[in-house]
């Protein structure tokens, strides 16, 4: 894990290079988060309701471009995703595993 828990943040980065963050509690839309960085801590606000445990994204993304979370790609958006969206199964699909796009995507 990139980082500790610190008081006052709402959100978890895992890696430099991810797109998105973790909520740390149930996120309201319009709300503004906080995540740490290293150092610095960033503010977001969150455009839809974000579930406990569910991803945020902290980079645009363009339709078919990979998602990152942990460092590593998790799967591919499916529609492109602003600042502060949910990142969830209704806008990033999975690349793994899937037959029927074997041999298309690096694993």
């Amino acid at each position: 894990m990139k980082q500790q828990m610190t008081d006052g943040v709402d959100a978890l980065i895992m890696d430099d290079r991810d797109h998105v963050v973790m909520a740390l509690r149930d996120v309201e839309a319009e709300e503004t988060i906080r995540y740490r960085d290293g150092e610095q801590i960033h503010e977001i606000k969150a455009l839809d309701v974000i579930p406990f445990g569910h991803k945020l994204a902290i980079k645009a993304l363009s339709e078919g471009q990979e998602v990152r979370k942990y460092g590593e790609t998790i799967g591919r958006a499916s529609i492109a995703i602003l600042v502060g969206q949910h990142v969830h199964v209704h806008n990033i699909e999975g690349i793994r595993g899937r037959g029927d796009i074997a041999g298309k995507v690096e694993a």
